[in-house]
C-alpha cells in the first residue's frame, strides 16, 4: 500500500466516524471538604504526599479520584454548534439556559446527571477533551461507578487513537513525544481562539458549589467546552489527520 492511499484510508475511516455527532465535553469536580474524609483515608493519603504540605494536600481533593463530586458536565455539539450542560440541582429536566444563550441545562443530582450524561453519550461519534483521557473520562467513570451507575462507553481506551476520544492535550503533545504540556488557556491564545478563563477557574469550584452558586459553574463549564470545541476545529485539518 502507497503512503498516499494509507492516508486516505485514515482520512475516510476518521470522516465515517464523525458522521455521528462529534461532541466535546468537560467536566467541573468539588472535592470534599477535608472533615468529610474517613479518618483511615487521611491517614493513607498524607503518608503519600512527598513533601507536599498538608494544606496543599486538602486542597487539591477533586483531583483525587473517588474524593471529589462531579457538579457539572458540559457538552458542545460541533455539527450543530450548539451546547448543553449538566448542573447540581433539582427538576430533572431541560429548560433553556440564559446565562449562555442558545443552550440548554438540565439539573440533578450528582447520580443524576451521570446518568443523564451516559444516556446522551451513546449515540456521539467522536468525544472530544482537554486532557479528557487522563483526567474527566476516568473520573467519570469512577464516580460513575460508586453510584451504581452503568458508564454507556470507554472514555479511556487506546490512547494512540483520535477516532472514539480525541484528547487535544494529547494530540498537542504528540502523545508524551514532545514531553511539555500546556494548558488550554495557553493553547487557545495560541490558536487565536477565545479563552475561556475569566472571572472564574477550576480552584473556585468547590467554594462555589459550597455556597450553591452551580449556575456560574455551569457557565464557566460551557465555556471552557466551547474552547475545547473550537481549538478542536483549529486541529481538525492539521494535525489531527496525522493520527490514525
Amino acid at each position: 500500500m502507497s503512503a498516499q492511499s494509507g492516508k486516505a484510508e485514515t482520512a475516510d475511516a476518521m470522516d465515517s466516524n464523525l458522521r455521528a455527532p462529534v461532541v466535546a465535553f468537560d467536566i467541573e469536580v468539588a472535592g470534599l471538604e477535608w472533615e468529610e474524609v474517613d479518618e483511615a483515608t487521611r491517614h493513607y493519603l498524607m503518608a503519600r504526599k512527598r513533601g507536599e504540605s498538608t494544606e496543599d494536600l486538602q486542597n487539591r481533593l477533586a483531583f483525587v479520584r473517588g474524593l471529589g463530586r462531579v457538579v457539572s458536565i458540559a457538552m458542545w455539539n460541533l455539527q450543530k454548534d450548539q451546547g448543553a450542560v449538566l448542573v447540581h440541582g433539582s427538576g430533572c429536566r431541560w429548560d433553556d439556559f440564559p446565562e449562555v444563550p442558545g443552550t440548554r441545562v438540565f439539573r440533578g443530582n450528582e447520580r443524576e446527571i451521570l446518568t443523564e450524561f451516559w444516556r446522551l453519550a451513546t449515540d456521539w461519534g467522536t468525544v472530544v477533551t482537554y486532557n479528557g483521557r487522563g483526567y474527566d473520562g476516568p473520573v467519570l467513570m469512577t464516580r460513575s461507578a460508586m453510584l451504581d451507575v452503568k458508564p454507556s462507553r470507554q472514555l479511556a481506551g487506546y490512547r494512540y487513537s483520535v477516532r472514539e476520544h480525541c484528547d487535544l492535550m494529547e494530540v498537542l503533545n504528540f502523545f508524551g513525544a514532545a514531553r511539555e504540556s500546556y494548558s488550554l488557556d495557553y493553547w487557545c491564545r495560541r490558536f487565536g481562539v477565545e479563552s475561556p478563563k475569566g472571572k472564574m477557574d477550576g480552584s473556585m469550584v468547590a467554594q462555589k458549589a459550597r455556597t450553591g452558586r452551580y449556575d456560574e459553574i455551569a457557565e464557566y463549564c460551557l465555556r471552557d467546552t466551547r474552547a475545547t470545541a473550537d481549538l478542536f476545529l483549529r486541529l481538525r485539518n492539521t494535525l489531527i489527520p496525522l493520527y490514525k
